[in-house]
């Protein structure tokens, strides 16, 4: 595992949609699973992508094995709810009386951001589980998160909580998914992004949003689909077909393209990876486990 990582047992995955968020919480979740930590990946109420990319049938919101210290879950509302209630609850008898009523789940409805909360703490309380031996159920979890502004709202909810709800259980579930967000011991962010104008500015915009508005540390910066530079225009001979000429320029623009922006993310002092661009006509387990050795290799 990556250094800044090594200590960390929960660790998020954010950055702009699209720029490979799933493919590098997958990869990040094999690379910790094969290093002997029983590893954990969560997605968050999205259309699922890990199980695919390892290639292994869908998950669903139970956690599921995928590997040898791997598993997986798609946490959801409805189910998180569920769990949620019936741990405030314990009885299965006085879940069905009072949040199965059709009254109580509409005005559940006002509760701010209880959805999120839900989903939140289900993870949370992975972290948390233990075996009957004393040991951690999960040595890791990683949480393929939601997009940008999304991360921003979904991770500010336990102290939006803490503000607005009165003293209670729920409040009290709050703090300690708060702290465990905030502590920078247990916590870790990567933020991911592409070699591209937008993703860059968004991951400058997300790391900052995220220390000032819900004081989380970010750990890792991963530039994925990076072009390394291959030659320079003095190595294109005038003799090159203009075909090959064009694609020759295209490559260096990009690969130019991508140091600027590795620059850019640099001055944000964080370790940045690069994960060299695929061209794979299908990207699926043999591509992530690239990814995983690339990560595991950064120094």
């Amino acid at each position: 595992m990556v250094e800044e990582l090594a200590d960390k047992r929960l660790v998020v995955v954010t950055g702009k949609g699209g720029v490979g968020k799933s493919t590098l919480a997958a990869a990040l979740a094999m690379q910790s699973a094969r290093e002997g930590l029983r590893t954990l990946v969560c997605e968050v109420n999205a259309k699922e992508r890990i199980s695919q990319l390892l290639g292994r049938p869908e998950v669903g919101p139970e956690v599921t094995a995928l590997d040898e210290n791997l598993w997986a879950v798609n946490v959801r509302p409805q189910e998180a709810m569920r769990e949620y209630a019936l741990m405030m609850l314990k009885f299965e008898s006085i879940y069905s009386a009072v949040f199965e009523n059709r009254v109580v789940r509409y005005f559940l409805r006002f509760i701010p951001s209880l959805q999120e909360l839900v989903l939140l703490g289900k993870i949370l309380f992975h972290l948390r589980e233990k075996r009957p031996d004393g040991r951690w159920r999960f040595d890791r979890i990683i949480i393929d998160a939601p997009a940008t502004g999304h991360a921003i709202t979904f991770f500010s909810v336990p102290q939006v909580i803490v503000d607005t709800v009165p003293p209670g259980a729920m409040s009290t579930d709050a703090t300690w998914m708060r702290d465990l967000l905030v502590d920078p011991k247990t916590t870790g962010v990567v933020l991911v992004s592409l070699p591209e104008e937008l993703p860059v500015n968004e991951t400058l915009e997300l790391h900052a949003a995220l220390a000032s508005r819900v004081k989380m540390q970010s750990a890792l910066v991963v530039l994925n689909g990076f072009i390394a530079p291959r030659f320079t225009p003095a190595d294109v001979p005038e003799t090159l077909p203009e075909g090959l000429k064009q694609t020759a320029r295209h490559h260096m623009a990009r690969s130019d393209l991508s140091a600027a922006c590795l620059e850019r993310l640099q001055t944000l002092g964080l370790k940045v990876v690069t994960v060299p661009r695929m061209f794979t006509p299908e990207f699926g387990r043999q591509a992530v486990e690239q990814v995983a050795a690339r990560l595991g290799a950064a120094k």
